[in-house]
């Protein structure tokens, strides 16, 4: 089941974000040292309970038993467009359809908040996050290099349209 996260969640979410995050870090070689504002060293609660303040639509997977699962945030920008955030999923929990899950739940919130466009950075080293993100419809749309992290920062964006919602958003499958 995926849910609005409640204010006395966002320490879990933190540590879910950091466990999801940290497994990327390991598989490139990101550390506290030469990464620090990667996600899964920069996540703190104080920064995702601000998010949370503001407003930010931020979700939860929640399984059967009420453990959350995975997680993502939408920050809404004024031209009609926003950014996916976050979206993760524990490690023992891949594989099992929740990243798709809450992508395509991201993109029906961002339906409804009438965005247009939904942004989405990756870390581009990660090609196999970049080929799930366009098996799932997102188009990649350029790169760049940052010199405070050693990998090169990717950008994917997904068109919003209310018509044409991934089939797992119309057959009610969320």
């Amino acid at each position: 089941m995926i849910r609005h996260i409640k204010k006395s969640e966002i320490e879990k979410c933190v540590e879910l974000i950091q466990s999801s995050f940290l497994t990327v870090a390991r598989e490139f070689g990101f550390t506290r040292e030469n990464a620090p504002r990667f996600t899964a060293f920069a996540t703190t609660a104080e920064r995702l309970a601000y998010q949370y303040e503001e407003g930010r639509p931020m979700y939860g997977y929640f399984d059967e038993n009420g453990q959350m699962r995975g997680y993502y945030s939408l920050q809404l920008q004024e031209n009609g467009e926003c950014e996916l955030n976050n979206l993760c999923v524990l490690p023992e929990s891949r594989h099992g359809k929740i990243g798709e899950i809450l992508y395509c739940h991201a993109l029906r919130t961002a339906a409804a908040k009438d965005c247009r466009k939904m942004n989405i950075g990756i870390v581009e080293e990660n090609k196999k996050l970049r080929a799930w993100y366009e098996r799932l419809g997102a188009r990649h749309t350029g790169t760049k290099k940052f010199d405070f992290f050693p990998f090169t920062c990717g950008y994917m964006e997904a068109v919003v349209d209310r018509d044409k919602l991934p089939e797992r958003l119309s057959t009610g499958h969320i």
